[in-house]
């Protein structure tokens, strides 16, 4: 039985230097663990700490170039509004022309009708007409050549010339 209490104590020796020395593996396991979360740790923050600054230096180009860009379309904006407004003033003065060019037609062939309307009544004679070319023919020329009418400002009436002053006007019709 010696031989075997002696073979115990061997292997209990032998347990107690295994778990010594597991004890220490696992300790020095554990530390190198350490280290290693440490290590790795250390690298991911350096890691967010350089993309967060990217991500910063990123946004801040991006929001320059955002606002070159607004600043770019508020410009070509400004000159497309002052383009519009400029041809609208164009096209503006253009039909105020065409206006003017058509309402002095108009006056001029008023005009014209009523010095053969006032050459066909009598009111002007005839040879006066002939003489006086447009003049006669213009509104001012009409006017000055009415003076002998008379006229009551009330009734917007107007009397005949006395026949005296008739010179002979045909009608063709």
């Amino acid at each position: 039985m010696d031989a075997f209490m002696k073979g115990l104590s061997k292997a209990k020796e032998g347990v107690v230097a295994a778990a010594e020395k597991t004890k220490h593996g696992v300790a020095e396991a554990a530390g190198k663990t350490k280290e290693g979360v440490l290590y790795v740790g250390t690298k991911t923050k350096e890691g967010v700490v350089a993309a967060a600054e990217k991500t910063k230096h990123g946004v801040a180009e991006a929001a320059g170039k955002t606002k070159e860009g607004v600043l770019y379309v508020g410009t070509k904006t400004k000159d497309g509004v002052s383009s519009v407004a400029e041809k609208t003033k164009e096209q503006v003065s253009q039909v105020g022309g065409a206006m003017v060019t058509g309402v002095t037609a108009v006056a001029h062939k008023t005009a014209e009708g009523a010095g053969n309307i006032a050459a066909a009544t009598g009111l002007v004679k005839k040879d006066r007409m002939a003489k006086q070319g447009e003049d006669i023919l213009s509104q001012e020329g009409l006017m000055e050549n009415t003076g002998d009418i008379p006229m009551d400002p009330d009734n917007d009436v107007y009397e005949m010339p006395p026949q005296g002053d008739y010179h002979g006007f045909q009608s063709d019709a």
